[in-house]
């Protein structure tokens, strides 16, 4: 039987319409699949998100009791001399010390001498053997100079004549004011090693993103001393107080700021330090570690409609999660019809990071995308799309990782002259991976060491 030629908008032989029942609904009597496209997911308008608070960089800092009695020896003169009243008039003295004995006691650090002296007494040249202890706080001020304060010199002898000559024993206070004006001025610069682990560790961490490259950045915002500790040595712990940042691609901030004043404070956590830094990954690389997974540009999918295939992934952000765009193309030869489908697919997941590989592994079609795909009686193929996409999106962030442990372990591991910065990454472990209306921020948190010795072991 025949019947009439055409409908308002479309010409179908209705011996075949109950047979393409299903397709006719689809495509709406139309002769394109580009009408009835499933609806898209929008794309997020998300504000930027907030970096991660600041944190410390925590460095051990240790200077042997050695070390310390060599600073004060080369500082210190070892002679000195002056004058001292006597019967007709000032007499001349001159006296020389041995190096320093160094030890620590009470929170103080004890420096033992001897010192000879020689007077220029009248027809004789007296010589006198002096003992001197100093009693001192050490303390690192805001300009990280190791200082001396609240210096007690004691100075003593053992001789009779030191005992029983009133002006003989006027030259012990004139001896003991010259070394402690000595010790006062003496000090051990720490900011040329803070100085330069302040400029290694502000310096910009480079990491690949795609064909182009991104930054984390770690801007200090001071510089803050611990409690100091006597052990046979002086010890302390300094912390940089970083505050992390990410730019998108590398475009560093013209930082000319130079070290901060050092702040003393109560207390510094002690031990290892834990630092976060993000980084980043693009939907761009994404999409294009995919697109390596079809062959010629093209996926297949379908046994049932075998000509489909899938082309052009494209990846965005929808609100918390990312969407998968695929372009579905081909023709559809079957029940009397013989069209091309030209549309999108949505898929929809949220991102999250196992062994170091970006994935999204609750990707699924959007209901838009299933409703299509039951349309099209090829719904098991969606399933085998959905199981691929989730093989295929992957993008391994290894590269990322390892670069960011090295410059880190290599921005602490340095020296100058007897003194030296180690340090060590222990751990890198992922806290969060958070879609960004352009990139996907994974934030990381660095567990590490640092020492900073003198001398260097």
């Amino acid at each position: 039987m025949k019947t009439s030629s055409a409908f308002s908008f479309c010409s179908v032989d209705l011996s075949r319409a109950f047979a393409s029942i299903t397709l006719v609904t689809m495509l709406g009597c139309g002769t394109r699949f580009g009408a009835v496209y499933p609806s898209r997911p929008s794309k997020a308008a998300m504000a930027p998100l907030p970096d991660p608070a600041p944190t410390r960089v925590v460095a051990h800092v240790a200077v042997s009791g050695t070390s310390f009695r060599s600073s004060i020896d080369g500082v210190v003169p070892k002679t000195g001399k002056g004058t001292f009243p006597f019967v007709r008039g000032d007499r001349n003295y001159e006296w020389t010390r041995d190096p320093f004995a160094v030890s620590f006691s009470q929170g103080r650090v004890v420096l033992d001498t001897h010192v000879a002296a020689v007077l220029d007494m009248p027809l004789v040249t007296m010589n006198v053997l002096i003992d001197v202890k100093v009693l001192a706080e050490p303390v690192v001020n805001s300009d990280y100079l190791v200082k001396l304060q609240s210096t007690d010199v004691q100075v003593t002898s053992m001789d009779r004549r030191v005992k029983v000559a009133d002006a003989v024993a006027d030259v012990l206070p004139k001896i003991a004011k010259e070394i402690d004006a000595q010790l006062k001025a003496f000090s051990q610069d720490l900011k040329p090693l803070i100085g330069e682990a302040y400029a290694r560790v502000k310096k910009p961490y480079e990491f690949p993103l795609g064909d182009a490259k991104g930054c984390a950045e770690l801007r200090v915002l001071g510089v803050e001393a611990g409690p100091t500790v006597l052990a046979d040595g002086i010890e302390k712990d300094l912390a940089l107080i970083v505050a992390p940042q990410v730019t998108l691609p590398c475009s560093p901030a013209n930082d000319t700021s130079t070290l901060p004043p050092l702040s003393n404070v109560a207390a510094i956590p002690s031990g290892p330090f834990t630092v976060t830094i993000p980084i980043a990954a693009t939907y761009d690389e994404l999409a294009k570690a995919m697109s390596m997974t079809f062959t010629d540009g093209k996926y297949f999918f379908s046994k049932e409609f075998y000509k489909l295939y899938m082309t052009e992934p494209e990846v965005y952000a929808s609100d918390d999660q990312l969407v998968l765009k695929l372009r579905i193309r081909g023709p559809v030869h079957k029940f009397g019809f013989d069209e091309d489908l030209d549309g999108d697919l949505f898929l929809t997941g949220h991102p999250t990071l196992v062994d170091n590989e970006l994935t999204i592994p609750d990707l699924e079609p959007t209901i838009e995308t299933k409703s299509f795909l039951l349309k099209l009686k090829a719904m098991a193929d969606g399933d085998g799309i959905r199981d691929q996409a989730r093989k295929a999106m992957r993008l391994n962030l290894t590269e990322r990782f390892v670069a960011l442990k090295t410059q880190l372990k290599d921005s602490l591991e340095f020296g100058q002259g007897d003194a030296c910065f180690r340090g060590a990454v222990d751990r890198i472990e992922v806290t969060g991976v958070y879609p960004h209306a352009n990139y996907l921020r994974v934030v990381t948190a660095i567990t590490g060491r640092a020492r900073l010795a003198m001398p260097c072991p």
